[in-house]
Parts: C-alpha cells; sequence; structure tokens
C-alpha cells in the first residue's frame, strides 16, 4: 500500500457538541469525565439491553428527553436523526451565523452513520411479524443511509453539498476529511462534519455473533480483555478556514481491504493512517501530548493497535493512550466525531484523560496505556492530539487535533517534508 502524503492548510473548528452516554454538551460530558476520575462509574456499569436470547449486555445509552423531529421532517423521525438535533442544538447559533454571512448555498454537510434508522426498522418489522400494520410512523426514508444529512439540510435549509458516508466505525471520522476536501476545492466556505449513531438490535446482536461483544464492561487492552460494548450519540463540528481557537491539522486514511471484519494483524492501515495524519499537520510523533485509540478491547483490535503505535514510536515511549471506549461503548459510525469531541474537550479545558483501570496485557506491545483513573494529563490543557478510527475492511482513519498556537509548525516538531511512504507487506 503506498499513501503520496502532502501538507495541508489546516481547517478551523469554528463549534462543536456532542451527545453520548456521558451526556448531552460539553460541561455534561466534562462533568460525568471529571466524575469518572473519582468515583469509577461509568455508564456502562448501569446500563443494560438484552440480547435475542435474553442475556444482557452493557450499553452505553443516552438517557433523557432527545428534541422532537419537526411534523414538517416526519418523514425522516428516528432516533439517530434526534439524536443529531440535539448535537446541532449546541452549535445552531454558529450555523445561523455563517449561513447569514455566507449564504445557504456556501455550507456542506458531511455526515457518518452505520445504523441511520435500523431501529424503526426493527419496530416495523415486528409488527408486520406479528400481523399486524406497519406503524403509521414508519417511512422506508428513516433507515436509509443518507437520511441524516438528507434531514440535516433540510432542518437548516442549507442548499450545498450534502452527503452521508458509510465506512463502519470510521465513518464520522472519515467524514473530516470529505469535509476539508470540499473547503480546500473551494465548493463549500464552511461544513458541517460529524456523524450517529443509535442502540438497536441488528449492531448488538450482530457483534455478538462475531463473538465480539463482551458481556461485562470493556476492557481495553488489558489482558482479560473479552470484547466491546455498542453505545450511541451523535456530535457534530463546524468547519471553516477561518482562524478559531482548535484546528484539524491533519487526517491521514488507508484501506488495507486485510478481512471483511479482521484488522490486518501488524496493523499495516492504521499505522499508515496515523502517519498521514502526521504528516499533513507537518508534526512528529514525539510531539504527541495524548492518542485517543480506537481500543475496542477485542483481542484482534487491541494487538494490531498497539503494534502500529510502537512502530510509529520506532520502539522509544509512546504519548499517552488511552481508549473512551470503556465510557461511552462503541459508538460504530459516531464514534469518531464523538471521540474527535473528547480530544477537543482536554485541549480546551484540561480535563483529565480517561485511565483504563486496567493493566495492559504484558503479551501486546508496550505502548504508554494510562492506568487507573487519575491522569497525569489533568489540569493542563493539551496542545496536539492524535484520534483513530479502524472499521471492518480495514477502513482505517487517523485525524490529528490541535491548539490554533500549534497549526501548521507546532513548538519543538519539524516540519515532516512531503514524501511517499511504502507500507508494502507481502
Amino acid at each position: 500500500m503506498t499513501q503520496a502524503m502532502n501538507p495541508i492548510s489546516p481547517c478551523y473548528i469554528q463549534a462543536y457538541g456532542l451527545i453520548c452516554a456521558l451526556g448531552e454538551g460539553k460541561a455534561a460530558v466534562s462533568t460525568a469525565l471529571t466524575a469518572w476520575q473519582v468515583e469509577g462509574i461509568s455508564p456502562l456499569d448501569t446500563e443494560q439491553q438484552a440480547l435475542s436470547d435474553g442475556r444482557l449486555t452493557p450499553v452505553g445509552r443516552v438517557r433523557g428527553a432527545l428534541p422532537p423531529v419537526p411534523d414538517t421532517l416526519a418523514a425522516y423521525d428516528s432516533r439517530n436523526n434526534r439524536l443529531l438535533l440535539a448535537a446541532l442544538a449546541q452549535i445552531r447559533p454558529s450555523v445561523d451565523a455563517l449561513v447569514t454571512r455566507l449564504g445557504a448555498d456556501r455550507i456542506a454537510i458531511v455526515l457518518g452513520t452505520s445504523t441511520a434508522g435500523i431501529a424503526e426498522a426493527e419496530l416495523a418489522v415486528a409488527a408486520r411479524e406479528r400481523g399486524a400494520s406497519l406503524p403509521a410512523a414508519f417511512d422506508y426514508r428513516q433507515q436509509e443511509l443518507g437520511s441524516p444529512s438528507e434531514f440535516l439540510a433540510r432542518q437548516l435549509a442549507l442548499t450545498g453539498p450534502a452527503y452521508t458516508l458509510s465506512t463502519a466505525c470510521s465513518s464520522s471520522a472519515r467524514a473530516f476529511i470529505s469535509g476539508q476536501r470540499l473547503l480546500a476545492a473551494g465548493l463549500a466556505d464552511a461544513v458541517i462534519v460529524g456523524g450517529a449513531d443509535s442502540l438497536c438490535g441488528l449492531t448488538l446482536n450482530g457483534f455478538d455473533s462475531l463473538e465480539s461483544l463482551s458481556l461485562a464492561r470493556c476492557r481495553p487492552f488489558a489482558a482479560d480483555r473479552r470484547g466491546i460494548n455498542i453505545g450511541e450519540g451523535a456530535a457534530l463540528f463546524l468547519l471553516s478556514q477561518a482562524p478559531a481557537p482548535l484546528a484539524l491539522l491533519g487526517a491521514g486514511e488507508s484501506s488495507d481491504a486485510w478481512h471483511i471484519s479482521a484488522p490486518h494483524p501488524e496493523g499495516v492501515g492504521a499505522e499508515a493512517a496515523m502517519r498521514m495524519a502526521l504528516q499533513q499537520g507537518g508534526v512528529e510523533a514525539r510531539a504527541l501530548d495524548y492518542i485517543n485509540l480506537h481500543g475496542t478491547a477485542t483481542r484482534l483490535n487491541d494487538e494490531m493497535e498497539s503494534r502500529a503505535l510502537a512502530r510509529l514510536f520506532g520502539g522509544d515511549e509512546t504519548a499517552p493512550c488511552s481508549s473512551s471506549k470503556m465510557l461511552t461503548g462503541h459508538c460504530l459510525g459516531a464514534a469518531g466525531a464523538i471521540e474527535a469531541a473528547l480530544c477537543c474537550l482536554l485541549m480546551e479545558l484540561g480535563l483529565p484523560a480517561p485511565g483504563q483501570g486496567s493493566v495492559q496485557d504484558a503479551a501486546l506491545a508496550q505502548i504508554e496505556l494510562m492506568q487507573g483513573r487519575g491522569s497525569a494529563l489533568a489540569g493542563e490543557p493539551l496542545a496536539l492530539t492524535l484520534s483513530n478510527s479502524f472499521a471492518f475492511g480495514g477502513n482505517n482513519v487517523s485525524l490529528l487535533l490541535g491548539r490554533r498556537d500549534v497549526a501548521g509548525s507546532a513548538e519543538g516538531t519539524a516540519p515532516l517534508a512531503a514524501q511517499e511512504m511504502n507500507t508494502d507487506h507481502e
């Protein structure tokens, strides 16, 4: 796999909003992250959902009421789109201001999802199987993968490019790359990127059939890890090229196409994505303050990700890293955007990065995995973070996020020359 990588101009984060099992909005999520450091309790300790055979598994459920979908858009009414509305409300003032200044045709939307409104379709199918009519509220558009972006464009009356990506668990992270390209090509002056995914029986039982689902809270990189927990949520970012405190400095993507569901055992594609993100940002791995790992707590993912990370740092001690999925669950297509938002909170507020609460598996390549609940990173805003999202089919994305004062020329780092990286493996 050969990737050509060239430095790019950063695009800036004008606003962002998120909702997940930790809460709705920056304040609530920040409070939950701080409470985790003290109490060690996450939503995965208390929320359970039954599988098709009656067994219970922890889930990262969003609690509380969600905003209603307007009657004029009732055909798009799904939990997925209601999660989007909750995230949108947090950035709506910034979006409205840009619509007034730029025009509705100059703002694009690129979202990622892997479920869309499948939960609503499940209810409809169940009704038919009972011999009942389809629910009056059901509309096929609820489950279409294109529904999230089409719904959001109609909700905001935007007429710029609007489309949805679905590359499994890298979907909403990949939306950043598409948004970045729309800005660079001059096809939009601002882009709303992110994604949403909601809990449904299909994903829970599907991952269980793959023997990837844990019936206890997931323990990324631990010797006794048994698999993932599923979560739900949404995150939206408003990107433009106007300077702002936080920036998307670089983004890397690769597709190693190793297996339909298993990652490349050596993490070839994962490494390529991380190197590309660093290359675009003009920084070296040693400059990173924190890495949000994909960290699903499955045997194969944690093996390959630790190997890729160890190679990235060339045998030196890696940057501090952890997986936030033990707090939120794996939010599938929305995971990339939600975890990017968590990284932004660490950079904005100096919050404690989540420790894993378990000892790293000695059989894995050794990385600087943050242990326990306390964090040496607490109290000071971070400057540079990397967030990884790896998906079925070998789809890999890595996002380099940083503060504006490090955009383009991070302090203490040397810009990397544009080059080709050959990561061919026999």
